[in-house]
């Protein structure tokens, strides 16, 4: 991408983010600290013109990825509603895109969007596990024991999430949610929980990471290259760009599933009844934990990522068995 590219190209991912209207507080919040970083692009605020921004990219494949992008974000948490597919064919128009290919971008974002959350696999000992005893782990916040079946779980699911986004395909980020809910599904349902998507993405949103905000987080950071920063950017060594970039944005989504993961089986073990003060502080907790094991593991996240089979993933996550 041209550096004239990135900012239209950010604007129009905001405004993509923002047309629904439909936020949850924590997730306007990681909305307003991506804003933040990104310098406070005028789409933030509404001010950016779509037909405007489309103008000033510069070539075909530019428009092309911005309407990749946009669409990621606004399939993110699920099925476009009218205003969001009002917009996206109001894209397609101020960028003269054909419709076949559109569309079918459009199709794929769609069926990750509606990806189910079981997998048909029997779930351990029958789909019922008595809560287990907790104990205060450091710094006084109660914690549960470790369980190597769901820990390893967790783990994989993290480094599979972590080397997504080291793809050069943008359709690999918007793999990362689905695979992020369905792992909180498989947990919960190993505790004798009934969940749907709804409940998950409300479970997400009370730790602080809404789907559409990660997205957007993710694709500030395919966008920006040099000019971004990760939010732990400066742990993977400062301004995020290049193969920086993508290292941040890997670690990103290994912290992130990886605290998700564990805070969701101490949330279902105790039978959902954490308020969302206390997930979102179990949330910090595992996220600082997961920090702590980042460096061991990155080169693994790098070699999953180069032996990836991104097609019969994405075939997976649409109804076949859980990737691993």
């Amino acid at each position: 991408m041209q550096d004239q590219d990135r900012e239209p190209v950010v604007e129009i991912c905001l405004l993509a983010a923002l047309v629904d209207g439909a936020r949850s507080p924590e997730e306007q919040a990681q909305f307003e600290r991506i804003v933040a970083r990104l310098g406070g692009i005028a789409g933030a605020n509404g001010s950016a013109s779509l037909a405007e921004s489309a103008r000033r990219l510069s070539s075909p494949e530019a428009r092309r990825q911005a309407y990749e992008m946009a669409v990621s974000v606004v399939y993110a948490d699920g099925e476009a509603n009218d205003r969001e597919r009002d917009f996206l064919r109001e894209l397609r128009t101020v960028l003269t895109l054909p419709d076949d290919g559109a569309g079918s971008l459009d199709q794929e974002a769609l069926s990750l969007a509606e990806a189910p959350l079981g997998t048909g696999e029997p779930e351990p000992d029958g789909g019922r596990k008595a809560p287990r005893a907790l104990y205060a782990s450091q710094g006084g916040i109660p914690t549960l024991a470790p369980d190597s079946a769901l820990d390893n779980l967790i783990k994989k699911q993290a480094l599979l999430t972590g080397a997504l986004e080291l793809l050069p395909q943008n359709i690999a980020s918007l793999a990362i949610i689905p695979l992020q809910m369905r792992l909180v599904y498989r947990i919960g349902t190993d505790y004798g929980q009934q969940l749907n998507p709804a409940q998950i993405r409300d479970l997400l949103g009370a730790m602080g990471i809404g789907a559409a905000a990660q997205v957007l987080d993710g694709m500030s950071r395919r966008i920006l290259g040099s000019l971004g920063r990760g939010l732990f950017g400066s742990m993977l060594g400062g301004t995020v760009g290049g193969t920086a970039g993508a290292a941040a944005g890997a670690g990103l989504s290994f912290v992130t599933t990886y605290a998700l993961g564990h805070a969701a089986k101490q949330y279902y073990n105790q039978g959902r009844a954490l308020s969302r003060k206390d997930l979102a502080t179990l949330f910090r907790k595992f996220r600082l934990e997961a920090e702590r094991i980042l460096p061991s593991v990155q080169e693994q996240i790098h070699q999953q990522s180069q032996h990836m089979d991104l097609p019969k993933l994405l075939d997976s996550i649409r109804g076949g068995p859980a990737a691993t």
